[in-house]
Parts: structure tokens; C-alpha cells; sequence
């Protein structure tokens, strides 16, 4: 069950939409989550009331498309399919939206089982007593 964070600024639904269904097809094709498992905050900055500051670290230049995805996620996955992870969510948001793969900044972290609630006060993955 991740949990998706994608900040951008502009606020054009279509574009918030399109990068979420890329965000989540990547986890889909990379790390076999389920498709119906699609758990997301979108938020688009119109750059006067809320906005987003980045640089060009570690010598990536990056300008006002800049889209950043910050995921959390139960621990387990090699760096190997994280690298995946990353490649093909550039590779789909610059398709969906046009986006330059440099734009695209993603954050991944990693939690256990007892660290997550789905409803009802309860901590679903984790064992009972743990």
C-alpha cells in the first residue's frame, strides 16, 4: 500500500490526474502493487499562496514544471526495482504530461507493517500482540 505525495505547481486537474495515473502505473509495473491500490494526495500550487522551491542539485536543472513525488511504502524492495521505479515513473509522466524526466523528483520511504492503519483504528498488516 503506498501512499502518494505529488506536488507540482499549477493546478490544472488534467495534468494533477495524468500524473497520478502515471505515478501509479509505474508502481504497478515496477513493484507489482495492485492496481486498485491507489492511495494518493495530488496538490497543485498556484505559486502565490503556496508554491515549491528546488535547485539545480546535484547538477539537474530543473525549472517551474518541476514535479516532485514523495512515496511511502513498507521496506522490502532491492535497489534494483527502486532504479525501475524511478526510470519509468519519468518515463510515463513525461509521456502523460510532457514533463522533462529532469523535472521529475522522486522520494521514496520505507515503513514496517505496524505502520500502517486502513481504517477503523487498526493496523492491518501487522500481527496481533506486535
Amino acid at each position: 500500500m503506498p501512499f502518494v505525495r505529488i506536488d507540482t505547481l499549477g493546478s490544472d486537474p488534467a495534468r494533477l490526474d495524468a500524473l497520478g495515473g502515471a505515478v501509479q502505473d509505474a508502481l504497478v509495473e515496477t513493484l507489482g502493487v495492485p492496481p486498485e491500490d491507489r492511495f494518493q494526495v495530488l496538490t497543485g500550487h498556484d505559486g502565490v499562496g503556496s508554491t515549491l522551491r528546488y535547485g539545480d542539485y546535484p547538477g539537474v536543472p530543473r525549472d517551474d514544471a518541476v514535479v516532485f513525488v514523495a512515496i511511502t511504502l513498507r521496506a522490502g524492495r532491492d535497489a534494483g526495482r527502486k532504479r525501475a521505479l524511478y526510470r519509468r515513473i519519468a518515463e510515463l509522466v513525461h509521456e502523460r504530461t510532457g514533463t522533462e524526466p529532469r523535472n521529475v523528483l522522486v522520494t521514496l520511504t520505507e515503513n514496517g507493517d505496524a505502520d500502517w492503519s486502513f481504517g477503523y483504528g487498526q493496523a492491518q498488516y501487522a500481527a496481533a500482540g506486535r
